[in-house]
């Protein structure tokens, strides 16, 4: 498991923002969307591009494309909050969804829905999950692009908690998380501390 916490003065801003109880809907969906659009570029190092020959307004030249898009897979609800930002850097990407629900008393979660392409095989795939908490959620998505064959994974993820990053990593699958920060701890509730709430009652109110 390869680590990538992306340390810059402009996501540091952007994470106070979406930290802060203060914060309105509008105004964290905002940063949660420029937060997303850092950590996505960070993630997309490493992505394989091929050579084109094109034409400026005064002589050829050589540039580059992406050779193969990611398909980029939010986590619902939370991670449809990331969706925007993703598909303006990987504009021809396609999207997968995974449904997880967690179970409040044992905190395991549970999958209502898979929405995917039949096989996966080879083909490089973005997890969208704004929190890393127990490791749970974030193992089961990775378990259902895995059992199609996707590989590499990356996971994008705002924050992350400890017992989150030991849990995959003991896990043996190979991915690669990427961060804005590693948190303190969960709390008993399973919620990252200091943390910022749950995500997706900050972007959409709670249901």
């Amino acid at each position: 498991m390869l680590t990538t916490v992306v340390s810059h003065p402009l996501a540091a801003v952007r994470l106070s923002t979406i930290r802060d109880a203060g914060t309105a809907p509008s105004q964290f969906r905002a940063a949660l969307r420029e937060l997303t659009r850092m950590l996505v570029y960070e993630a997309a190092r490493d992505l394989t591009v091929r050579p084109v020959h094109l034409h400026t307004p005064v002589a050829e030249t050589s540039g580059a494309q992406v050779a193969n898009s990611p398909l980029l897979v939010p986590v619902l609800r939370a991670g449809l909050g990331m969706v925007d930002a993703a598909l303006e850097l990987l504009p021809q990407a396609q999207m997968g969804f995974v449904g997880l629900a967690r179970d409040e008393s044992t905190l395991q979660p549970s999958a209502y829905l898979e929405s995917l392409p039949e096989s996966l095989a080879g083909r490089e795939v973005y997890l969208l999950d704004p929190m890393l908490a127990t490791g749970g959620s974030l193992l089961r998505a990775v378990e259902l692009v895995q059992s199609r064959g996707a590989g590499p994974i990356t996971c994008v993820c705002v924050l992350a908690a400890p017992e989150g990053v030991r849990a995959i990593e003991q896990s043996g699958i190979e991915l690669h998380l990427v961060t804005a920060a590693i948190d303190e701890r969960l709390d008993q509730r399973g919620f990252i501390v200091p943390g910022l709430g749950d995500a997706g009652d900050r972007q959409f109110g709670a249901v």
